[in-house]
């Protein structure tokens, strides 16, 4: 990493807004995915998952990509069995009547992340486009995270809740800082959870239990039997322990996590591809899972990311897309597990990618890896913003920026000045959907 942060770069605000290609309509988007006709795995990060403006571009994008390009589906930063719900739904194939129920099965901390109202938009999209095409050239819905990471977490504060409460308060403190970018053990390792061995031993018993009982229930996808042994080909269950006990342990699961989600990615573009090619695809997840680590801080704290990974392993065929925002509204949790809340995001700080494509002037816009290095030089280096589902505004230059390679992180940067808070789509599940998902 290149040492220290500047400040404002002589003459940059003037040369950004020379590079930066305003997006008006839908057409500035297609000369985005013109510049992207090589990839065959798009990946999408944001942010923030509660901004209503970055969901909304994110759905425009994928909706290009599915109808026009022939994407066979997205996959997103969720809970694999959570998913099997909605995309039964978007391919005509469920029992529920809207994508807003079938997202119902999200039902778990932080329910706003994939349970609001523009995925729902997108999903009825989806439904819609599907209706009209054979059932075997249906675009799907899915998850990456097989191991559920948040339900997981939920039931383990509930088995320390009684067996150990100390455990549990560390737990919260811990878990609050997975998705930012400092905290317990983002540099050292350190900030691990002091369980007893027997303890310990039994909530990692009863994960994998549910793991298992996770695995069973992927039978019941639209590809049935295949889906089901491609899941056990990817050793699922076999790594289920280790997986739950390095989140007990602490940071050492981003890792684990993020390596699992991109065998997701490969598993799923060979079980939807023809002829022998993997399917194209759509992916979302934060920023921090998308843009490549080795051009940020986290690289050197030893993270590693799905966006690096997909790079790795596939060359010349992955597209990493970054959204940022400089101030406006968020979605987000003052803790882990409590209620979702609307704070205010402030302006970008001193010495950000915020603040220096805030200064190009224009509200909506994009610019390429490319021309930011003919404009700024080979390795610049600035704060960059990450908002987690835990988001504490009066610390935020501590806990939610960290140090990038804007240019090296991502291909295509898309910025929106302002944006605004997503809307959560419970008040459209009635009691009904409720007890479906809870079953």
């Amino acid at each position: 990493m290149v040492s220290g942060l500047g400040g404002d770069v002589g003459g940059a605000p003037e040369a950004m807004a020379r590079i930066a290609r305003p997006i008006h309509g839908e057409h500035d988007l297609d000369r985005l995915l013109d510049g992207l006709a090589a990839a065959r795995v798009v990946l999408i990060g944001q942010v923030s998952y509660g901004s209503q403006e970055l969901n909304d571009l994110r759905g425009t994008l994928t909706r290009k990509l599915i109808a026009e390009r022939g994407f066979a589906g997205v996959a997103i930063a969720g809970g694999w069995p959570e998913a099997i719900r909605v995309d039964r739904y978007v391919r005509g194939l469920g029992d529920d009547d809207s994508a807003a129920r079938a997202l119902a099965g999200f039902e778990r901390f932080p329910t706003w992340m994939w349970r609001n109202a523009d995925v729902a938009a997108f999903a009825e999209w989806l439904a819609t486009w599907n209706a009209q095409r054979p059932t075997d050239r249906r675009a799907g819905f899915y998850g990456l995270d097989l191991y559920s990471m948040y339900v997981a977490i939920r039931s383990l504060l509930s088995f320390l809740d009684d067996a150990d409460p100390a455990a549990a308060r560390a737990a919260r403190e811990l878990y609050a800082g997975l998705d930012q970018v400092a905290g317990p053990g983002v540099r050292d390792g350190a900030g691990g959870l002091e369980i007893a061995a027997s303890c310990e031993d039994e909530v990692v018993a009863q994960l994998v239990e549910m793991q298992r009982r996770h695995a069973a229930r992927s039978g019941r996808t639209p590809t049935g039997d295949g889906w089901f042994h491609a899941m056990q080909a990817s050793h699922v269950l076999k790594n289920a322990e280790s997986y739950y006990r390095a989140l007990l342990r602490g940071r050492v699961a981003w890792n684990v996590r993020d390596g699992r989600m991109a065998d997701t990615v490969d598993m799923l573009g060979e079980q939807l591809g023809t002829d022998g090619a993997p399917a194209k695809l759509v992916v979302w997840a934060h920023n921090r899972n998308v843009g490549d680590a080795r051009a940020t801080a986290m690289g050197d704290a030893g993270e590693i990311t799905l966006g690096q990974m997909m790079r790795q392993r596939h060359p010349g065929e992955i597209a990493l897309i970054g959204m940022t925002a400089h101030t406006g509204t968020v979605t987000c949790a003052r803790g882990w597990d409590e209620p979702a809340q609307v704070a205010a995001v402030p302006p970008s700080a001193d010495g950000s990618w915020e603040l220096l494509l805030h200064d190009s002037g224009f509200p909506r816009f994009y610019v390429t890896a490319g021309s930011l290095r003919r404009t700024l030089g080979d390795r610049t280096e600035r704060l960059q913003r990450a908002i987690g589902v835990v988001y504490r505004p009066e610390v935020e230059r501590h806990r939610h920026y960290h140090a990038s390679r804007l240019a090296d992180a991502f291909d295509v940067i898309i910025h929106v000045d302002a944006s605004r808070a997503s809307h959560a789509v419970d008040a459209a599940v009635g009691p009904a959907a409720s007890a479906n998902a809870a079953g």
